[in-house]
């Protein structure tokens, strides 16, 4: 890590690793298997999936004689993933990675994929492991819910009322960060913090500005909304602007600083957070990658030289971790605007 990143970043370790296993061997008989691996994300038109792809393409290239196919359907439903993947499945893809719009909904899909040889793996938000060999996930779920309520309690001084503004109600990662905020939330230091309501924006900008919007009118002390969320965050932080609540109103969550920007320097939004996406979309097209040739088994406690990341470690949860959680504010959202 360079040492103006190092000034940048601020990292949030995961959990220490146990039971690690040495890494796996390459195999140079498998390096330059002609592959082709789809990358599935919850929705197109998306920017930071995007950025996942962009992540992808530089692992491709790396992994050499790889041909990324990015797609995903134009409505975050589980209906429409499904026949995205059937349709790559009877391309006969060599490996998956999918962004989950239903853990479980998608296991029997996943399970029908790898029947036929194909390597199936989820990022970002998890399939149920039943359908899929492993997941690879931003920084630990605990660490980044905690870190939600944290962020918010900072900037309203630990008092007042909070709403969250999440993606589809059946979101995998959104589901568990939700799960840990109101974890972080029981804490005594949080007495005075009060989560008065939790909604849905599906994903989608227009949906994601009227849930915002409803929120301001149904809570007329409204302090803050979280929105875990690249999608929701920006619509949250246009509703604010628009309801004239700038300084009243702040919104917090999980976005791309290139367009969280604008709400940083106006100030309706004092701090967020996320990872690099597109060290998540290098990732998972690597590990998928490796799988399809045969480099690593993807399986619990195994380590795997995962390109410019190092090593990574399958923990016992079926999950390889990103270990950077990155926050930002003012001090650094120009920098950072200029990267993702």
């Amino acid at each position: 890590m360079n040492p103006d990143r190092r000034r940048l970043l601020k990292l949030v370790s995961g959990a220490a690793l146990a039971g690690v296993t040495s890494t796996a061997p390459l195999r140079p008989a498998f390096a330059q298997q002609k592959l082709r691996i789809g990358l599935v994300v919850k929705v197109m038109g998306i920017s930071y999936f995007d950025v996942t792809r962009d992540g992808g393409q530089q692992a491709a290239d790396e992994l050499g004689n790889v041909e990324l196919v990015y797609t995903g359907p134009t409505a975050a439903t589980v209906e429409q993933q499904i026949a995205v993947i059937d349709a790559l499945v009877a391309q006969k893809i060599d490996a998956l990675v999918i962004s989950a719009n239903d853990a479980t909904a998608l296991i029997p899909t996943g399970k029908k994929a790898m029947q036929r040889g194909i390597k199936v793996i989820s990022f970002d938000s998890a399939i149920a492991p039943e359908g899929r060999i492993m997941h690879v996930n931003a920084p630990h779920d605990d660490l980044i819910g905690a870190n939600d309520v944290r962020m918010i309690s900072k900037t309203l001084g630990g008092e007042g009322e909070v709403a969250i503004l999440s993606a589809t109600s059946q979101a995998t990662n959104q589901n568990l960060w939700i799960e840990k905020m109101k974890e972080e939330w029981q804490k005594e230091k949080y007495a005075k913090l009060k989560l008065v309501g939790v909604v849905y924006g599906d994903d989608a900008a227009d949906k994601s500005y009227r849930e915002a919007q409803g929120l301001i009118k149904a809570y007329p002390n409204l302090r803050a909304i979280i929105s875990p969320t690249a999608v929701g965050i920006v619509s949250a932080c246009r509703a604010v602007t628009d309801a004239g609540q700038l300084g009243k109103i702040f919104v917090t969550g999980h976005g791309l600083p290139s367009e969280m920007k604008p709400n940083v320097l106006s100030g309706v939004t004092d701090t967020f957070q996320l990872w690099s996406p597109a060290d998540l979309g290098y990732a998972a097209v690597m590990y998928a990658g490796m799988l399809a040739r045969g480099q690593t088994d993807g399986a619990a406690n195994s380590t795997t030289k995962i390109g410019r990341l190092g090593d990574m470690t399958v923990e016992a949860d079926g999950s390889a971790y990103l270990k950077d959680l990155l926050v930002f504010d003012k001090s650094n959202i120009e920098e950072w605007a200029t990267k993702f």
